[in-house]
């Protein structure tokens, strides 16, 4: 099962390159997501979530209530974000 805590987050090219195309807003709301999700990924407020269909191996969080973060568990303490956006991320 996975610990509450993670330890390390990679980050895909992918994610890296929509990240910087976000609004300063988001950004920031992205950094205290991140910070929550490191304390536990499974914290209420981040609506975490197991996806489906051509993503059922990855998970996603609400960064806003039209934002996410795609991402993947590489072990029980570590974690690859692959994507972040809208609701198109999941396409």
């Amino acid at each position: 099962m996975i610990e509450e805590r993670i330890k390390n987050i990679e980050y895909s090219k992918k994610f890296l390159k929509f990240l910087k195309q976000l609004p300063d807003k988001i950004i920031r709301k992205t950094e205290e997501k991140e910070k929550i999700f490191k304390e536990n990924p499974f914290d209420p407020q981040l609506k975490t979530h197991k996806l489906s269909g051509k993503d059922k191996e990855s998970w996603a969080f609400w960064i806003t209530y039209t934002h996410r973060i795609k991402f993947i568990f590489l072990n029980d303490e570590e974690v690859l974000f692959l994507d972040i956006g809208t609701h198109e991320i999941y396409k």
